[in-house]
């Protein structure tokens, strides 16, 4: 049995107290913590960068997940690596030589994941999975949270888990945006592993039975 990971958003945090946001994520019983990287340059919003993550990793232990939404990813994750990141996701349409630098970050000892927006093909993938650990797919439009979830790009979400099964790999597929209770049931039944919750795990007014809910085991 495999549980579904709870990996809540920190952009959806209060940016004046990041340190309480952290121990939410502790206290419920998540077991990851996803950190949007943006630049202002791939995506229209401008967010943080490696000095919030070293500064968090000295407050939680949970698996920090760092989604860089930026433009040339490769320049910065010694950086990332360095700050305590324990997996860097990076973004397809942004970097040329995928595969070099899918081994660049396992040779860091750190897990490797590669994401897509909505307008890119799954398809796209297919010669880079047998090199990740994680595909990420984008289920809003990036750059912002509290976006609604776009139902089409679940379909990619099967269309990747058959790629998976097919190909025989064990990959783990996450899904970012318009996740709640109301959608990640869809997510996980497209065949994501990993639920990516911004607003609606930091709005809930009880946390640890919202992770509960959505933590769900998986045969």
């Amino acid at each position: 049995m495999n549980k579904i990971i709870v990996s809540p958003s920190i952009l959806s945090a209060d940016h004046a107290n990041f340190e309480k946001a952290v121990q939410e994520v502790d206290a419920c019983g998540a077991s990851w913590l996803h950190m949007d990287i943006m630049d202002g340059s791939f995506v229209p919003n401008l967010t943080f960068g490696p000095q919030l993550v070293r500064a968090l990793r000295k407050k939680s232990k949970v698996f920090f997940d760092v989604h860089l939404m930026i433009v040339q990813p490769s320049r910065l994750i010694h950086e990332f690596a360095d700050a305590g990141a324990d997996a860097i996701t990076f973004h397809y349409e942004a970097e040329v030589h995928s595969q070099k630098f899918l081994a660049e970050i396992h040779s860091l000892g750190l897990k490797a994941g590669i994401a897509i927006v909505p307008s890119t093909p799954v398809s796209i993938l297919e010669e880079v999975l047998p090199f990740i650990d994680l595909a990420l797919i984008m289920t809003v439009n990036p750059g912002f949270g509290g976006q609604e979830l776009i139902h089409e790009c679940l379909e990619k979400v099967k269309k990747l888990a058959k790629m998976r099964k097919d190909a025989g790999l064990n990959f783990k597929i996450s899904v970012d945006g318009g996740i709640n209770e109301a959608t990640a049931g869809k997510a996980t039944e497209a065949g994501a592993d990993i639920l990516v919750i911004g607003s609606a795990f930091f709005n809930s007014s009880d946390k640890r039975a919202f992770v509960d809910l959505l933590q769900v085991d998986r045969a």
